[in-house]
């Protein structure tokens, strides 16, 4: 304890040296962080890292530490006060803040939630459904439905409470019970209760520690559910029978490769309870009779090293088994999908052969398979071409249908369909102008009929949101090998391109991730400023299909970051903007990239943002006590066991990286509760910027009650993005 008072001191004074505090009329002066040497070896190279002591988070100078960052960060951007507010109320300003989303009809039941204006959180709720009634009730008023009944609310749930997160939302095939989670801190680490629907009572017997997710057995009578390891890792599927202590549960499903996590679900047709192994590379599913609860649940396709696959299950008639509809990729890049005949009686291998299987819908090069929804006389295959996103019906006859959609630049994917028997396909739909709307479309025709359209509310003196006041472009930016980048571009209609034009560009690039174009309300505060904002699909995401995925990770991994450049350097050249106007920004695996292309191009942004930023990436991935590390070697590679990786990834780090040169304006956000990224990357990488690096200024903020996605109430996320908004706007006018 008296260790503990003495670091306390020390940090007391350290941030006293650069106290953001200035009384007499003095420029905010930045916190210095104690620069402590701390020695690692690997693969006989030594580094010296001066801020290691920041990973202890339960080292009070660490807090100390990082909230006069908090302090300081506050004091440089007093002045942006103003405009923080107006820009939180244009966005408070133009959500409808009463809404309710579609209902979605389940059963004798249309499920929905809603929102309250001054209330942070959901309200998840439901309604009995009229005979014969398929068309969902009218939203339009935002107020509650007739017959409402409250399943959850999140707002009296989260009470008091800064952070509140659902990890689980799962009601039983018959509708009696309601399986959920909670998060109060943002580790990720959710608490399990089980509520009767039909009581309101919320059993006494939780199970702490589980994981995202949960699937019911077909009727009700077993709850499965995930649980971590120490390295955060979904490793456990457990079956809880109802009515009987949490205690008693059993592992029905154990994976103890580090690389592998584990996953649960009810097929739609409701009769197999999914176990899904993954990954980066290979995955591997179960089945277990849904009927049968307590039996053992058997194996699809045997896992091979480097072959992926999904199983959606579509059932036969008068009994029959059905098929399974496997989507792979092996010896198919961009995925195929493929049926196999379930036998009458499953014997004791796996439950599908691939000498058996029957090609539904073949590779394509040009085409990416993203998945496959089952349904008695359909299936729908959603998929990525050209960088687009799109949906096609598969009749029953072997005839096809695709969905169509008039705008350059959107995306499309399926929606929730619990129902298996619908002959009514459930989608959503946004571009980067149009806000996200939800369409049924017949699966017999594909006749399309929009539910709702997201409302954007006029601010005051203005007329009506219209999509048509703005344009939207596909750029193609050419890599130093000649490969071509697509970007995703939305400006004002109207906007000239003489280079002056301030200009927001978001990468990220990693997990074959991809960053379609999508609306944001928060953005109009943008683009009614004259920004125009552009979205660079560089290599690393799945864009374009597997093959841009392969070509960015690993010992391509550079290829991302390069390609962000290519995209900024296009943009200039096009003349949309200017180096001096231009912001990159990108969070997460996008963090990354924003801090490497600050160390290869610092020339070409007026300023970064980088949140929840993985930019102490080599010493994370070299650490496999940490969570995610073991599981992303597959991603990155393994530089704790090979040299080349660790050269590699050691060359573009970004805080191996930081050198002398001038760098932009650059602000990191980060969550201390964060378990994917940790909250030590970002106050490492700006100590080592301000020590090092010239130019700035250099600012990190800290939420202290959060977790990778940031603030979790609505209103305070807004607030949260309305500062990052402002900082944007005033970091190109000062440039």
């Amino acid at each position: 304890m008296n260790s503990q008072r003495a670091r306390a001191q020390s940090a007391a004074t350290t941030i006293a040296a650069g106290s953001p505090s200035h009384p007499d009329g003095a420029h905010p002066q930045p916190p210095i962080a104690r620069r402590i040497p701390s020695e690692r070896t690997y693969h006989g190279d030594t580094v010296v890292d001066e801020y290691a002591w920041l990973a202890d988070k339960d080292d009070p100078e660490t807090i100390a530490y990082l909230e006069a960052e908090n302090a300081y960060t506050a004091a440089i951007t007093a002045g942006q006060a103003g405009l923080c507010e107006e820009i939180f109320a244009e966005i408070k300003g133009r959500t409808k803040e009463t809404d309710l989303s579609v209902p979605v009809r389940k059963g004798g039941w249309w499920y929905y939630s809603r929102t309250v204006e001054g209330k942070q959180y959901s309200v998840h709720c439901r309604c009995a459904a009229r005979p014969g009634e398929t068309r969902p009730p009218s939203t339009e008023d935002g107020t509650p439905l007739p017959g409402e009944e409250v399943l959850l609310d999140g707002n009296e749930i989260a009470g008091d409470s800064p952070f509140f997160s659902l990890g689980a939302f799962t009601v039983s095939p018959d509708g009696s019970l309601l399986a959920y989670s909670t998060d109060f801190a943002g580790d990720e680490r959710f608490t399990l209760r089980v509520k009767n629907l039909e009581t309101g009572q919320t059993a006494a017997d939780e199970i702490p520690d589980t994981f995202y997710g949960g699937a019911w057995s077909k009727d009700g009578s077993a709850l499965f559910y995930v649980t971590v390891d120490a390295a955060w890792r979904p490793y456990r599927v457990w079956r809880h029978l109802m009515g009987t202590p949490a205690a008693d549960d059993v592992i029905v499903i154990e994976e103890p490769d580090q690389r592998f996590s584990v996953g649960v679900g009810l097929t739609r047709s409701e009769d197999y309870v999914s176990f899904g192994l993954t990954s980066t590379l290979t995955s591997e599913v179960w089945l277990l009779d849904a009927t049968q609860p307590a039996g053992s649940p058997q194996v699809v396709l045997p896992r091979r090293q480097g072959v992926e696959y999904s199983v959606e299950h579509q059932a036969g008639p008068d009994g029959d088994p059905g098929r399974l509809l496997i989507l792979h990729n092996d010896g198919a890049l961009n995925f195929e999908l493929a049926s196999v005949p379930l036998p009458a009686t499953a014997g004791p291998g796996p439950l599908a052969d691939p000498a058996n299987f029957t090609a539904v819908a073949g590779h394509r090069e040009d085409t990416r398979l993203l998945g496959i929804e089952a349904f008695a006389s359909h299936l729908v295959l959603h998929y990525r071409r050209a960088g687009l996103t799109g949906l096609r019906i598969l009749h029953a006859d072997g005839s096809e249908q695709e969905i169509g959609f008039p705008e350059p630049l959107y995306s499309v994917a399926p929606g929730s369909n619990p129902e298996y028997d619908s002959t009514v396909i459930r989608l959503h739909y946004v571009s980067l102008a149009t806000p996200d709307s939800v369409f049924d479309a017949d699966a017999r025709t594909g006749e399309l009929t929009l539910l709702k359209r997201r409302p954007v509310l006029p601010l005051p003196g203005r007329g009506p949101y219209d999509p048509d006041d703005f344009e939207q472009h596909r750029e193609w930016a050419v890599a130093a090998d000649g490969t071509q980048i697509p970007i995703s571009l939305i400006c004002r209609k109207g906007t000239a391109r003489d280079g002056r034009s301030p200009l927001l560009l978001y990468g990220y690039g990693s997990y074959e991730a991809s960053i379609d174009p999508g609306f944001s309300i928060p953005r109009l505060s943008l683009l009614d400023r004259g920004f125009v904002y552009a979205i660079a699909h560089v290599r690393g995401g799945g864009e374009m299909g597997r093959r841009w995925y392969d070509d960015g990770k690993v010992f391509r991994k550079r290829n991302t970051f390069t390609d962000f450049v290519a995209c900024a350097e296009h943009l200039v050249k096009q003349g949309w903007t200017a180096t001096d106007r231009m912001v990159a920004r990108g969070g997460s695996a996008g963090g990354l990239l924003m801090g490497a292309v600050a160390n290869i191009a610092p020339q070409d942004f007026a300023g970064i943002v980088a949140q929840v930023p993985f930019v102490d990436s080599l010493t994370s991935i070299l650490d496999p006590s940490l969570p995610l590390t073991v599981a992303e070697w597959e991603e990155w590679g393994d530089p704790l066991h090979d040299p080349k990786v660790y050269a590699y990834m050691k060359a573009y780090s970004p805080y191996e990286n930081v050198t002398s040169q001038r760098y932009p304006p650059i602000l990191a956000v980060t969550s201390l509760n964060d378990t994917r990224v940790l909250y030590r990357e970002p106050a490492k990488w700006i100590a080592r910027l301000r020590a090092t690096g010239q130019g700035g200024p250099f600012l990190l903020k800290t939420e202290m009650t959060a977790g990778h996605a940031g603030r979790s109430g609505r209103y305070d996320a807004w607030r949260e993005e309305a500062m990052i908004l402002a900082w944007i706007v005033t970091v190109v006018v000062s440039a």
